[in-house]
């Protein structure tokens, strides 16, 4: 089976370990386990002591009930036997496409976002279809090009809200609106939630909680802080799509990490607190961004609504590859070229990291600006 390269990716390992300045993050100010323990008021020698009691064999094998029933108080309706442990939203993503998609299946995915939502289905031979995001609907899904777009013979259709690389967010009107195309052709909603509690204002709706064939994936890396945790999920009310995601995982998990789960959940047990204190991080942040945004002229965005993600474009006439690159060396500024998202004259930046770090960023942007 061959697939295409992971751009986003192999540009991420390429250029991050060389990097001074670092803007290309995609999550909020990751935890230590010291600082987690210290934030959620529990004694560290406690924990870990009880920790290292559990014995490390299969326990639960569709996930742990304190990790399922920690998701669950994410969503509205869900119940611990819809969701399914993952390795990170990475592993669920995956394990939907390996589960529903067969050759020759039509699959609607959005673009920009992240590559697995329609290079994996690709793979996998289905005839994909590309639903693009522009700058002036605020990179927001087109009803009219979607519904065009799909048809009886659709399967999938491939979501990611709030969205990477753009920071736009679908509302729950519109997300409703989507739903009801999926429904009229019979096709599956995919949603990549991955960012899901970071929205400016209030939280966004689950496509679960939306649509009986609805498929949320998310983690524990963006919202919570905890990427080395490699902690994932798939949850869907569906019991035919459970079914054949069960049968699937079989094959290639058995079962997650018995420690990323006890960790998982006690972050879920102060998911309100983790979430205001990341809210937090992000509204300052972002004010620095548009107010810089606002005081120069070289760049300019469609201001983010959620996430921790911002796509720039630049005026000057030169690939997103290059501009990256170029930044990187003289300026040691690390950032994700647009070309990652199948778009140009643009790259993304990630504004969770410390505001000293992101003042900084902005400034070697500027000076970067002048001399290219």
């Amino acid at each position: 089976m061959e697939i295409k390269p992971f751009k986003v990716e192999e540009w991420m390992n390429e250029y991050e370990k060389e990097a001074v300045y670092d803007i290309a993050g995609t999550c909020v100010k990751n935890f230590s386990l010291s600082e987690l323990f210290s934030f959620c008021g529990v004694d560290e020698r406690d924990f870990m002591h009880n920790l290292s009691q559990k014995t490390l064999t299969y326990l639960n094998i569709s996930g742990s009930d304190e990790y399922k029933n920690g998701i669950c108080s994410l969503y509205k309706t869900l119940k611990p036997e819809n969701v399914l442990s993952t390795v990170g939203a990475a592993g669920a993503n995956h394990l939907v496409f390996y589960s529903l998609i067969e050759p020759g299946d039509e699959v609607v995915s959005v673009v920009p976002t992240y590559q697995q939502l329609y290079s994996i289905p690709e793979s996998f031979g289905a005839k994909v279809k590309i639903l693009r995001l522009r700058p002036e609907n605020d990179f927001l899904p087109d009803l009219e090009e979607l519904a065009a777009l799909v048809t009886p013979k659709t399967r999938l259709i491939c979501l990611n809200n709030p969205n990477n690389p753009t920071g736009a967010l679908i509302d729950d009107d519109l997300l409703k609106k989507i739903a009801n195309i999926a429904e009229k052709n019979g096709a599956y909603v995919l949603c990549d939630e991955v960012y899901r509690g970071l929205e400016e204002n209030s939280v966004s709706s689950s496509i679960v909680d939306i649509y009986e064939k609805g498929i949320s994936t998310g983690s524990m890396s963006k919202t919570f802080s905890l990427a080395g945790v490699r902690a994932g999920w798939v949850a869907t009310k569906d019991k035919k799509v459970l079914a054949s995601l069960f049968s699937h995982r079989e094959y290639s998990l058995i079962c997650c990490s018995v420690l990323d789960e006890a960790i998982s959940a006690l972050a879920l047990e102060n998911a309100g607190k983790i979430i205001n204190r990341n809210k937090k991080i992000l509204a300052e942040n972002r004010e620095i961004l548009n107010n810089w945004l606002s005081a120069q002229n070289n760049y300019y965005c469609c201001a983010p609504k959620a996430g921790t993600t911002a796509l720039l474009y630049y005026k000057k006439d030169v690939s997103s590859k290059v501009f990256c690159d170029r930044l990187s060396k003289q300026k040691g500024v690390f950032t994700t070229p647009g070309f990652c998202f199948e778009l140009e004259n643009c790259f993304r930046i990630g504004y969770g990291c410390e505001k000293s770090l992101l003042k900084r960023g902005m400034e070697l942007l500027n000076e970067f600006a002048y001399g290219i």
